[in-house]
């Protein structure tokens, strides 16, 4: 994709829409989260989400994009070890776990997607302070999207906090426009210089979405040839919003 050819800056009817688009994405997250606990299927929780865009009158963004096969999902779950890209199917969480869901919602052709990172029951403190930090990092580099701002700096201050925080990024997966289209301009990685890259402008949406990793920046596709895992089985976590850029503060679409 060349990313830089493919920004499409948003009016601010098409912004209202994608907040609405948001919202409902935020609410399937939230009914989600609330029926995490062990011994729930992956399956179980995609039903969940699925359910809420049925009601609100939305479609699910992820299920049947292409991929090595059209992608059989609404939502990806990825589970300790598994970054992003998780098939839901029959597996079931248990305590200890740590559980990363990602949605998308495509509400009168506008696109909200977002994630969180939560513990099942009692966790590590080492998995506690992952997700604590990876929250975080996506909140520092929310505060980098505003008008003359950088890509490069959006990318430089998540890659400073959670680097200063012993964590890795990997280089292989980025935030991304978005709006009519899962996938627009620009590209935004979790690393960067400050100061170069593409200027930002009011009317860019971006799914922003910081992927940390304990052990290694090295990633591995598991053979459903769909989930991402961390190479060394060492935890991961991952958390997600799409933020409009405004004349002023960075507007979260993707909040109930």
């Amino acid at each position: 994709m060349g990313w830089d050819r493919n920004i499409v800056i948003k009016n601010r009817h098409e912004i209202e829409i994608m907040r609405e688009a948001g919202r409902i994405n935020a609410l399937a997250l939230a009914e989600v989260r609330e029926a995490i606990r062990p011994g729930i299927t992956t399956q179980e929780l995609d039903a969940i989400a699925a359910e809420v865009l049925r009601k609100h009158g939305a479609k699910p963004a992820f299920l049947g994009v292409p991929g090595a096969y059209p992608y059989p999902a609404v939502t990806t779950i990825s589970i300790n070890e598994e970054l992003v890209h998780g098939i839901p199917g029959k597996r079931k969480l248990r305590a200890g776990d740590i559980v990363s869901v990602d949605c998308g919602t495509i509400f009168e052709g506008f696109v909200g997607d977002s994630a969180f990172t939560v513990g099942v029951g009692e966790i590590s403190k080492e998995a506690r302070q992952l997700i604590e930090v990876t929250e975080k990092v996506l909140l520092i580099g929310i505060e980098q999207l505003r008008p003359g701002k950088r890509v490069g700096d959006i990318g430089h201050a998540i890659e400073h906090f959670a680097e200063g925080h012993g964590y890795f990024l990997t280089r292989l997966y980025t935030g991304h426009g978005v709006g009519r289209q899962m996938w627009e301009g620009p590209q935004v990685p979790n690393y960067g210089a400050p100061g170069r890259g593409l200027v930002l402008r009011p009317g860019m949406t971006i799914a922003l979405e910081p992927m940390i990793l304990i052990g290694t920046p090295e990633t591995r596709v598991l053979a459903d040839q769909w989930t991402v895992a961390s190479a060394d089985g060492s935890l991961t976590a991952h958390f997600e919003h799409t933020v409009a850029v405004t004349e002023d503060e960075p507007f979260i679409l993707t909040v109930p």
